[in-house]
């Protein structure tokens, strides 16, 4: 058996893997046990400049990312196309250590799995929302080696994610409507995360949409710590320290639970 795979940055996304994959293999995951919460930053590239997507993605994580955010967007579940695993594959052969989350946005959830396993992908994470069998696709998901993200839109209830919480390694809960980056933060959202974080202490809770400098300190303190940033990292003038301020306020929360 081949053990955990240690990388020089110490990411503590990659903590949770516990055998090496072969070629060609995504990652295989650790039974679930008793774990400690930590800060996860992971920049959405979706307002990048895509026809430099390597260059953007290798920037943000020598900025200090912990992983990457890939939206995958189908026209129908989001009024959005972005890109697919194709794109996806080739990212990993230029990123083999990089932990990539996608978001996938798309109407059918469990008609891309074996394409995004293929791409090497370590969390896959989908919407409850359109999907018929949330029990098969989070058990297609671990089938192929991937991690079960759940994510939740504004208008959806915690309450119908809590069903499935068993099933999953992350819960997402949206804090713009998805499909397009640059949208305005929605603070009505916080109970939400509240909630979960309190009924779920070990949980890893990630928040997405508009967040930045300006407004994680409220998405930490009611207890997310995984946070997705697009805008407010992408065009900052000095990504690093951006990526420290998100950090800082979430590490600062975590350390007082």
């Amino acid at each position: 058996m081949e053990f955990i795979r240690i990388i020089p940055s110490q990411n503590p996304f990659l903590q949770s893997y516990c055998k090496v994959p072969t070629k060609g293999q995504p990652s295989t995951l650790c039974s679930k046990m008793a774990k400690t919460l930590s800060c996860k930053i992971g920049p959405s590239i979706l307002n990048a400049d895509l026809s430099q997507l390597y260059n953007e993605s290798q920037k943000l994580i020598d900025s200090g990312a912990d992983y990457l955010h890939l939206d995958v967007m189908d026209g129908t579940f989001v009024p959005n196309l972005t890109f697919g695993h194709p794109v996806v594959k080739c990212l990993r052969n230029k990123l083999p250590n990089t932990v990539m989350e996608t978001h996938m946005m798309v109407q059918n959830p469990i008609q891309w799995i074996s394409a995004m396993a293929d791409a090497n992908v370590d969390q896959y994470t989908f919407h409850i929302e359109p999907c018929d069998d949330v029990p098969l696709v989070c058990r297609k998901v671990k089938e192929a080696g991937m991690k079960v993200g759940l994510a939740i839109k504004p208008g959806t209830p915690v309450t119908s994610v809590e069903e499935y919480i068993d099933m999953a390694d992350m819960i997402l809960v949206m804090t713009v409507e998805p499909g397009f980056g640059g949208q305005k933060f929605m603070t009505d959202m916080m109970p939400k995360i509240e909630l979960l974080r309190e009924k779920y202490p070990t949980m890893d809770i990630e928040v997405d949409g508009g967040i930045g400098p300006n407004n994680i300190d409220v998405c930490a303190k009611a207890g997310a710590n995984m946070i997705v940033s697009g805008t407010a990292v992408i065009l900052a003038k000095n990504p690093p320290k951006v990526i420290k301020q998100l950090k800082d306020a979430v590490n600062k929360h975590l350390n007082k639970k």
